[in-house]
């Protein structure tokens, strides 16, 4: 007798959580989650546009740039691939990150400090005239170099209602806004796909744009394509506030519920 009592409390305690569950599950608010939703939805008709909003990440003070120069001198080459360099994560006593890459540091006034060359003028420049500006400085002292450059810390921060928020460093510098949402996870179902914040900094001015992702005109936007150091802010909807009010409210009322109906059956038993 006494083991069929605590079978049948065991079975009791499991039908009252699953109560609670429910009572916290039931006001689940429902949301579209569908990216560009007015795209025509159609298998037969293919739909091409010219991509005018591609435009190519300038250079900044503070991004860290990778130079590699090669000649058909071995001497040039050594000379000119050495000299005073700085790591992404480098602390301030010039103690390295362990796995990091080496570069070179845009100062505050645009310049890099490169092996012979001295003090060379690079902010403002796409990376294609960069490496021209380079090349021609470089000719000065060496016959036909080929110089390479490339961005080192080209990094942009995805914040709020998305699954892994933080801050990534992109393998190339042609980045959108659709591939920093999925590198964080994509949105949470409470994250506003018509409204994203984002917040760029360039030539000591800031700037801010919205974005809705539900319609295809954020295709066009300039700020679709994601620049370095860029910040987007997934903000949350109202439906989260009422989720986490209806779910505080539920508990309550399910902690009530359960305590009434433990009072009544501890009296029956």
């Amino acid at each position: 007798m006494e083991v069929n009592i605590r079978s049948w409390k065991i079975k009791y305690q499991i039908f009252l959580y699953a109560i609670l569950l429910l009572l916290i599950t039931s006001c689940s608010p429902s949301k579209n989650l569908v990216y560009f939703e007015d795209l025509k939805n159609t298998s037969s008709t293919e739909t091409k546009t010219g991509i005018s909003n591609a435009n190519e990440p300038k250079i900044q003070s503070g991004d860290i740039l990778g130079i590699l120069v090669s000649s058909l001198n071995p001497e040039s080459n050594i000379l000119f691939n050495g000299g005073s360099l700085v790591t992404p994560g480098m602390t301030n006593d010039g103690v390295r990150a362990a796995g990091s890459t080496e570069g070179y540091l845009v100062e505050e006034n645009g310049d890099i400090n490169f092996p012979v060359l001295g003090k060379v003028r690079l902010a403002g420049l796409t990376k294609a005239e960069a490496t021209l500006r380079m090349t021609d400085e470089i000719k000065k002292h060496v016959k036909n170099p080929i110089v390479n450059i490339r961005f080192l810390n080209f990094k942009y921060t995805v914040l709020g209602e998305v699954n892994k928020p933080s801050t990534y460093i992109a393998p190339t510098q042609k980045v959108n806004i659709v591939e920093a949402l999925g590198q964080a996870g994509d949105m949470t179902i409470y994250g506003k796909r018509e409204n994203v914040l984002i917040i760029r900094e360039r030539d000591g001015v800031r700037s801010t744009a919205r974005l809705d992702l539900t319609k295809k005109e954020a295709l066009n936007s300039p700020y679709y394509y994601l620049q370095q150091n860029d910040i987007v802010y997934v903000e949350p909807s109202k439906a989260r506030d009422a989720q986490l009010s209806n779910t505080r409210s539920n508990i309550s009322i399910g902690l009530s519920i359960i305590s009434l109906i433990s009072i009544i059956i501890t009296r029956l038993i």
